[in-house]
């Protein structure tokens, strides 16, 4: 990873579900290709957890988003840069039980106010990161036979339309309006490989800040994990 991060040499560089506390982080291979790191991890050992790496400093960095029963598993790391906010955000999966579905569903409902809050202090924001939702059905390979799989229920996705509505755009579409798309494949059935996966992250862009954004994509030729980077670039 440090390789391709090098070679691709974003100004900021955001993970999701680093699974890592402060100090199992190797920092200093980031340091030495000029970034800062800033971590929030989980109180749980081995879980969750985001990271903001970027070769610029940040003017302000606010750790969590204020509500301890998300902040207890590190999924919301803010950085501002001059007029831009950035966020990397780790949503909740609620494939495991119907006890962390309900828990995805109260983070997205919490998360709405919050983002409304953030989005009249400073309109050019980006919220990035593992939404853990699929928005429609271009989004995802086969939606029938997964209309009742968390991350594609109804409830989630028409969260996801009520979210943009409030001032947000889906930076990716703006770009790229065909299907076929995707962020994340399971490791199972050669899935990558035949490119059976579902589109669930996301650079979610203020509409005050859209008219900056010059490119968004999806590097699905990246191998690092079951999920690939995507790519945003805003003129700032």
């Amino acid at each position: 990873m440090i390789d391709w991060l090098e070679a691709a040499n974003p100004d900021v560089f955001l993970v999701q579900e680093t699974k890592a506390q402060p100090e199992q982080i190797d920092t200093k291979s980031f340091e030495a290709l000029g970034y800062q790191a800033i971590v929030h991890s989980a109180k749980k050992p081995g879980y969750s957890g985001v990271a903001i790496f970027s070769r610029i400093k940040p003017d302000r960095v606010e750790i969590g988003c204020g509500m301890e029963k998300y902040d207890h598993e590190g999924r919301v790391l803010r950085a501002d840069f001059g007029e831009l906010t950035v966020l990397s955000t780790y949503f909740p999966s609620g494939s495991s039980s119907e006890a962390r579905q309900e828990f995805k569903m109260d983070f997205l409902s919490d998360f709405t106010p919050f983002a409304e809050r953030l989005l009249k202090d400073r309109r050019k924001l980006v919220i990035s990161g593992d939404y853990n939702i699929c928005h429609k059905e271009i989004d995802i390979h086969n939606p029938v036979s997964n209309k009742n799989s968390s991350g594609f229920l109804p409830e989630e996705r028409e969260w996801l339309t009520r979210f943009l509505k409030i001032g947000f755009v889906d930076s990716f579409r703006i770009f790229h309006p065909e299907p076929g798309n995707y962020t994340w494949w399971s490791y199972r059935a050669n899935a990558r490989m035949k490119n059976l996966g579902w589109r669930i992250d996301y650079h979610m862009v203020s509409e005050s800040l859209k008219p900056q954004v010059k490119d968004a994509g999806i590097l699905d030729d990246v191998h690092h994990s079951d999920h690939c980077p995507i790519l945003l670039e805003v003129d700032v």
